[in-house]
């Protein structure tokens, strides 16, 4: 069943932002959105940035040690999100760079906001045309280790997710 909630342009330019890897200068790289977090707008009709919860990619290794693990610490613990990762992995064959979307419900959150999110769902979804992952988590061990997103991306051809052996 859909909710009814929209979704903000705001959130469809950071999407398109991030899908389009076009050559740029190291400076305007570093600017590029590396993970960002979705909720939904207090009055609860729109999914929009959750404000301050997006890691940019020049704050990966100078700022932020390990940009997968600081991005799942971003999550609340009690509350259902939306998010897209620009994540870097290695299989047996090449390197690779894929967004992931990510539907947060934690098992601490409220029925309701369960509902709308999840309700909600598809009409993000929708706008994030070409985003070939998906994960669910429902608690921080879903997607604490990597092995849960080492397997979405490529199951056992996966064997570094961000740097890091899986």
């Amino acid at each position: 069943m859909a909710s009814g909630v929209m979704v903000s342009d705001l959130v469809i330019e950071m999407f398109n932002a991030m899908k389009v890897r076009k050559a740029c200068s190291p400076e305007e790289a570093k600017k590029r959105r590396k993970a960002v977090i979705f909720c939904l707008s207090p009055d609860k009709k729109t999914i929009i940035p959750e404000e301050g919860k997006e890691i940019l990619v020049g704050e990966c290794g100078e700022k932020i040690a390990d940009p997968y693990k600081h991005f799942v610490d971003m999550l609340p613990p009690d509350d259902c999100r939306y998010a897209l990762f620009d994540c870097c992995y290695e299989t047996k064959e090449c390197r690779k760079e894929d967004l992931v979307f990510i539907f947060w419900a934690p098992e601490d959150s409220p029925l309701k906001s369960k509902m709308i999110y999840a309700s909600s769902k598809d009409a993000i979804k929708k706008k994030f045309t070409g985003c070939k992952h998906e994960v669910q988590a429902n608690n921080k061990a879903d997607i604490k280790d990597r092995c849960t997103l080492a397997e979405k991306l490529g199951g056992n051809t996966v064997i570094s997710v961000e740097g890091v052996p899986v």
